[in-house]
């Protein structure tokens, strides 16, 4: 093979790497593009049309004889179907059986004599013998070519929503400690079955990958009775963020042992020995050499921790309840959507400001996250 070409095999791996990240990122760009799209636009066309004009079915009610005119002994109603003047009609009726029965321009015979007529650029001429004024006003079908709208109401609107910091708040109170903890307590666990010898460490090492396939629900309910007992023993509010902060330090932990523990056995371990002779205890060399050595993989940790406890909605419901008070972000976007459910501009800009923090985290710890993986899955002993 020439020097600097490249072969067939490489390129099928860089494309298919391609091909994976456009399909991972597509949905998340739909998403995006939707949290700005008019609510009438999302619900007619998918994002991909966001750029280009949408056809719209939509009725208007024109209002009841409010100024209307007296014109060669015909009262004369006009307006426009358009309240923005954005668009064209391509199409109009009165009827909701036949709503694109007349083309632009021409006129509708509706009953007693009364004339509709609706133009291209949305202007519509209501005509009748008789006053419009305190008869219910006439609905005018009609289809629209309407440009394309962008807005930032739908960020409005879930920004403004009553509760919504403090759900911040909640959800950044249960986030922070429940990524905290279980690093600690899987830092010292991951560092005495790495490099202290004791009878049992392997069964304990295979215990602990056992762990990892055990799906949360069917540990939520066992683990939750166990901590509603110790509460009442010890007399605290089992629905309570110390509550949360246990359960997703004992969901957490198998993961956060085995990354860690996978880690720091790869540690050179000349410079455990060279600490030993030097008459370093093992916490010594723990805080001091393996600590910031394994800063890798704990920031790796870390990353998939914040995350999972950011957006869970289960533990958080099961755990601190459904009280407004102690309602997760998640949670109260969810209630937002409860009695909208087909508001899928709020359901698209909800989706990112739930992602922003974690957006924030990931990016700033990116570098770590490779490092830490990589150095984790290849390294044993």
């Amino acid at each position: 093979m020439l020097s600097g070409t490249r072969s067939p095999l490489a390129w099928a791996v860089h494309l298919s790497v391609a091909f994976f990240v456009l399909l991972w990122t597509l949905p998340t760009l739909g998403l995006l593009v939707s949290s700005f799209r008019d609510k009438d636009q999302i619900a007619v066309s998918g994002w991909w049309t966001a750029l280009s004009a949408s056809s719209q079915n939509l009725v208007f009610r024109a209002p009841a004889g409010d100024g209307e005119d007296l014109v060669a002994g015909r009262y004369v109603l006009t307006g426009t179907v358009l309240e923005d003047g954005a668009g064209r009609v391509s199409a109009f009726g009165f009827s909701s059986r036949e709503p694109a029965a007349f083309a632009p321009g021409e006129t509708a015979e509706l009953k007693d004599g009364v004339t509709l007529s609706v133009a291209e650029d949305g202007a519509f001429t209501l005509s009748g013998p008789e006053s419009f004024a305190g008869a219910r006003g006439q609905r005018i079908f009609y289809t629209a070519e309407i440009p394309p709208r962008f807005t930032t109401e739908n960020y409005a609107n879930v920004l403004t929503a009553a509760g919504l910091g403090r759900s911040f708040l909640n959800s950044m109170t249960v986030a922070v400690p429940a990524t905290v903890i279980p690093i600690l307590i899987a830092a010292f666990a991951a560092y005495a079955l790495a490099w202290m010898p004791f009878p049992g460490r392997s069964l304990l090492i295979a215990a602990v990958v056992g762990l990892l396939v055990v799906p949360l629900q069917m540990s939520l309910i066992p683990l939750l009775k166990i901590y509603n007992s110790v509460g009442q023993a010890f007399g605290f509010d089992p629905k309570s963020y110390i509550g949360i902060w246990l359960a997703h330090t004992g969901f957490g932990l198998p993961l956060a042992i085995y990354l860690l523990r996978n880690y720091m056995v790869g540690l050179p371990r000349e410079v455990m020995e060279s600490a030993r002779v030097d008459g370093a205890t093992d916490f010594q060399i723990f805080t001091r050499i393996v600590l910031p050595l394994s800063f890798p993989a704990l920031a790796s940790f870390a990353i998939f921790q914040f995350l999972w406890t950011w957006n869970d909605l289960l533990v958080a419901l099961v755990v601190l309840g459904p009280q407004d008070d102690k309602l997760v972000l998640t949670g109260r976007l969810v209630n937002l959507l409860g009695s909208r459910g087909g508001d899928w501009e709020i359901l698209a800009a909800s989706a990112f400001v739930s992602i922003a923090v974690p957006l924030l985290v990931f990016f700033s710890m990116q570098k770590f996250l490779v490092r830490g993986l990589l150095a984790g899955s290849v390294k044993g002993g």
